[in-house]
């Protein structure tokens, strides 16, 4: 077999073509040959539909020998000699003020998240504990429910309120990630941003969802 096609099997088994035995079995795993007439092409041996190269690995390498990367020995280097380095990225970022090393840019974007905090607040504000609502999403369909918890949570910046869907339309039971904010059914509960709730005179609709 021509070393093209061992070069091409190379990338495809991962073992270097200098080490590889090949042997070609037939579509009912019958051994037909050996392929180790480096200058023969692969059509010049019984090959057929359904046959299939054997690869016999002979570099020594074991199967997932380089798997657990534990195993592997690292470079490390402490912070303090990394800060130091001229060639690093973080020193190439502190030179270009890139990233949160641009300090004008990471004011600024301190400046917009508070100012979206500061908004979210007074929607917030305006929305009280067990007054009906229905939550309008961007691609959502209108569903209602009940105010359950309003103010900030563990597992997202920002203020949210929680709803209490009327169908099992949410997503929760009232908790997130092992706290809870308030009691529901499962898939009853959600938690959305105040700018998509609207608090008034929402009876309930009955969707047939605890049918189905």
């Amino acid at each position: 077999m021509t070393k093209d096609n061992q070069c091409k099997l190379e990338l495809v088994v991962g073992s270097p073509a200098s080490c590889m035995e090949l042997e070609l079995y037939g579509a009912d795993d019958k051994f037909y040959s050996k392929l180790d007439q480096e200058d023969a092409l692969l059509g010049s041996y019984p090959v057929d539909d359904g046959c299939r190269i054997h690869v016999i690995d002979h570099s020594g390498a074991r199967l997932g020998e380089y798997e657990d990367v534990s195993k592997v020995e690292k470079y490390q280097i402490s912070q303090e000699a990394y800060d130091q380095r001229q060639d690093s990225v973080r020193s190439f970022l502190k030179r270009s003020k890139l990233g949160r090393y641009n300090e004008e840019e990471r004011a600024q974007q301190e400046a917009e998240a508070t100012q979206r905090l500061n908004e979210e607040k007074t929607q917030a504000s305006a929305i009280s504990v067990g007054s009906r609502c229905e939550v309008r999403a961007p691609g959502q369909p209108p569903r209602r429910g009940t105010v359950m918890y309003v103010g900030l949570t563990d597992f997202k910046r920002g203020y949210w309120i929680g709803v209490r869907y009327d169908e099992p339309l949410g997503k929760n039971d009232g908790s997130v990630n092992g706290k809870r904010y308030f009691e529901c059914q499962a898939k009853y509960g959600a938690f959305v941003k105040p700018s998509v709730v609207t608090v008034g005179d929402f009876p309930e609709e009955d969707y047939g969802l605890d049918e189905m």
